[in-house]
């Protein structure tokens, strides 16, 4: 006679594997549908750094530099409790349409949190910190839209 914990992992169902509307290696996504969740991603992420009031925001597409990511996006916020604010309102938005971020950086200092929601990541700053760090000029370096930099 079998023991009852083997008798019971031969007749238990398995769990259904989980449906996700994100990456996972090894599987492939039809294009259309993965534009709809880069699209609706995009919307929920707008539309929250709009609510909060963002200041300057700035969308940088980055397909082609890099692997990590499609689009960066900087922003900033009045004070350090501004910048947490909108980076929360961030993850609850991408929460609310069930493709919750991969990664949040930052949120205890609150002078740059960065939101990673995968093939978008958002950086909110404090305009000093966005500034002195200067992403924009580091993703956008030779590209076309900024011949001014170049010719000087």
């Amino acid at each position: 006679m079998e023991p009852a914990r083997k008798r019971a992992a031969k007749v238990a169902p398995k769990a259904a594997p989980r449906k996700s509307a994100v990456k996972v290696p090894g599987k492939r996504i039809k294009p259309d549908l993965q534009e709809d969740v880069f699209a609706r991603l995009h919307r929920a992420m707008s539309t929250a750094l709009e609510d909060l009031k963002a200041r300057d925001t700035r969308e940088i597409d980055v397909r082609g530099k890099t692997s990590v990511t499609d689009l960066i996006v900087v922003t900033s916020g009045t004070s350090t409790r501004h910048v947490k604010s909108i980076a929360d309102e961030v993850v609850r938005s991408a929460k609310k349409i069930g493709l919750p971020p991969i990664g949040v950086e930052g949120e205890r200092e609150a002078e740059w949190v960065l939101v990673d929601l995968g093939d978008i990541v958002v950086h909110v700053m404090l305009p000093r910190t966005r500034e002195f760090y200067g992403l924009e000029r580091l993703w956008t370096v030779g590209d076309d839209e900024h011949p001014e930099q170049l010719a000087g």
